[in-house]
């Protein structure tokens, strides 16, 4: 795309995000009818779902990422590791666009992250422990800047994934290998790496305003300036990074999901009848994988004591 910072933006999205998908890419679409968008299918996705992104919106499953059982968050890395020169937007599914944010990425660094601020015990909680990395990496010191792996921007090449196997098993799902020192997921790596590679002066990563956590005030951001689109004054990415309900309603500024999802909606002709009919059955999708949890990890617990007892 011509007179963008990126090529394409990926959104990573899996069985649990369909809601959150279509209106994430339908705030995309509002102030960038062109820009590609790719999905990142971190895990099984029905086709239905796909089918309807890409003839509502032209999103369609990124081509050099199969699908498969990423983990928590992991698949995220996979655009560092395409097409060569390639810059990209890498987003989660529970985000939108205020506005034109790729104003916020920097046209000519390796990445842009978000100037994210975070005291001694969050980096070390949200990100990871250089301490604890220290016994298998003398290099670790305190990381000069973090951010929320939940919006951020790249290009393809330059790095491999050589840099992330020390400190990540390969497979399907992929782990930590030393998980006592990162947040789990992809994550800390993430950060831990460019931290490493800024270091070396190996690249350059730029910091920007670039999310807007929902956790903070937002009464400065109006519905009404957000629907502008691209005239919309508002150059970040909202983001509902740790929020979690079976309803739009019990999250914060619904204004803005219930938005873009009307937007969605509209495009596809399912009218307001659909939205709440999905709705309803999300709603009830959700109670269900939140009443299961407590029983999966009890056999997780389970299984993990009964190999600990088998091995000699």
């Amino acid at each position: 795309m011509t007179g963008l910072p990126v090529d394409v933006v990926y959104v990573a999205t899996s069985a649990h995000d369909g809601r959150f998908t279509r209106i994430c890419i339908a705030s995309i679409r509002a102030v960038y009818p062109e820009v590609p968008i790719r999905l990142l299918l971190g895990g099984p996705v029905e086709t239905s779902r796909l089918r309807e992104l890409a003839e509502v919106w032209d999103a369609r499953p990124a081509e050099h990422v199969p699908p498969g059982n990423y983990g928590w968050g992991f698949v995220k890395l996979e655009p560092l590791f395409g097409p060569p020169g390639e810059r990209f937007l890498v987003l989660d599914s529970d985000t939108v666009f205020l506005g034109p944010a790729l104003d916020a990425v920097d046209p000519v660094a390796d990445f842009t992250v978000d100037d994210e601020l975070q005291g001694e015990a969050d980096m070390r909680h949200l990100y990871f422990d250089w301490e604890v990395l220290q016994a298998v990496d003398p290099r670790a010191v305190r990381p000069a800047f973090v951010f929320n792996s939940g919006q951020w921007a790249g290009s393809a090449g330059v790095l491999t994934r050589d840099d992330f196997s020390p400190w990540v098993l390969a497979g399907r799902p992929p782990r930590l290998r030393h998980p006592s020192g990162f947040m789990g997921g992809e994550q800390g790596v993430l950060n831990y790496v460019l931290n490493q590679k800024v270091q070396q002066s190996l690249v350059e990563v730029a910091r920007r305003p670039l999310m807007r956590w929902l956790g903070h005030d937002t009464a400065d951001v109006a519905l009404a300036e957000v629907a502008q689109g691209a005239t919309s004054p508002h150059r970040l990415v909202a983001h509902w990074a740790g929020f979690k309900a079976a309803h739009l309603g019990g999250l914060p500024r619904t204004d803005l999901l219930r938005h873009f999802e009307r937007v969605h909606y509209e495009a596809q002709g399912g009218g307001e009848r659909l939205r709440r009919m999905r709705a309803l059955r999300d709603a009830a999708q959700f109670e269900a994988r939140r009443l299961a949890t407590p029983a999966r990890l009890w056999l997780r617990r389970r299984r993990a004591l009964t190999l600990a007892e088998a091995t000699p």
